[in-house]
């Protein structure tokens, strides 16, 4: 199920997030100007466009993976190829972009047992 997450999720929003992968991963798109991301969709791309149609910019949406069980992150997606950003492939290259991306993941989806 495809979420759009701005405050920091339930253990129920994340399972919902998960149910497309059974559970392994979850593909997002996360808005780093605003600090918000949508998870859950069979593609990154499905994520960018549910924050472009709730006012998003593209140049602020960066894909990425979160992986529940071991709570790691993974930056690889195509909606992350973009030239004129200066991002020539699938995985973000700028780490202070990655560590925006994982600050807002980790904020968002981290759930404290």
């Amino acid at each position: 199920m495809l979420l759009i997450i701005r405050k920091p999720a339930t253990p129920q929003q994340i399972a919902q997030m998960a149910e497309t992968f059974d559970g392994a991963v979850i593909k997002l798109a996360v808005d780093v100007k605003r600090e918000i991301l949508a998870g859950g969709g069979e593609l990154h791309f499905d994520c960018e466009q549910a924050l472009l149609e709730d006012g998003s910019r593209q140049e602020d949406i960066w894909g990425a993976d979160w992986f529940p069980a071991t709570r790691e992150v993974a930056f690889e997606s195509l909606i992350n190829l973009r030239p004129r950003q200066q991002n020539y492939s699938l995985e973000v290259q700028d780490p202070a972009r990655r560590d925006q991306i994982e600050a807002v993941i980790r904020r968002l989806l981290e759930v404290q047992e």
